[in-house]
């Protein structure tokens, strides 16, 4: 008969662990602006810069909203192996000067060690993007001549 007393101690105890385990596992669904935002901290703080060149600035329109998503395209070689990325610059545009972004510009990567194909080019703290420099024309000099 004392066994019967040790069954409620029992489904007591298995119920709270039950109880603590869905509690303790269950995770925050994160959207996927923030855990690009994490993406995008991540690799600022810990990121290697290597050099890369911007190829091209596509706005893609969206087919659920009909907002313009904006997508840098971009290439950088890391240890040899050339890797061609893009990058979703929507909510970033009022660091972009999308004028100056043009095939060939030179750009800073930020790249993760462990896996290289993870990448940015900006974030909400830091650039890569260089300011074009601009040549001007110079005007020709006139050449004198002196006759002795």
């Amino acid at each position: 008969m004392n066994s019967f007393r040790l069954y409620p101690i029992l489904a007591f105890g298995a119920t709270a662990a039950i109880i603590g385990y869905a509690l303790l596992s269950r995770k925050n669904k994160k959207s996927a602006k923030q855990l690009e935002w994490e993406r995008r901290t991540d690799l600022t703080r810990g990121g290697r810069i290597i050099d890369g060149n911007v190829i091209d600035v596509l706005e893609l329109e969206e087919d659920t909203s009909g907002q313009q998503m904006l997508l840098l395209i971009y290439t950088y070689d890391v240890a040899g192996v050339t890797y061609e990325a893009s990058q979703d610059v929507t909510h970033l545009r009022q660091f972009i000067d999308l004028y100056s972004c043009r095939l060939g510009l030179p750009a800073s990567v930020k790249y993760d060690p462990h896996n290289p194909g993870d990448s940015i080019v900006i974030s909400e703290t830091w650039s890569g993007l260089r300011k074009p420099t601009i040549v001007m024309p110079q005007r020709p000099v006139a050449k004198f001549s002196t006759f002795v």
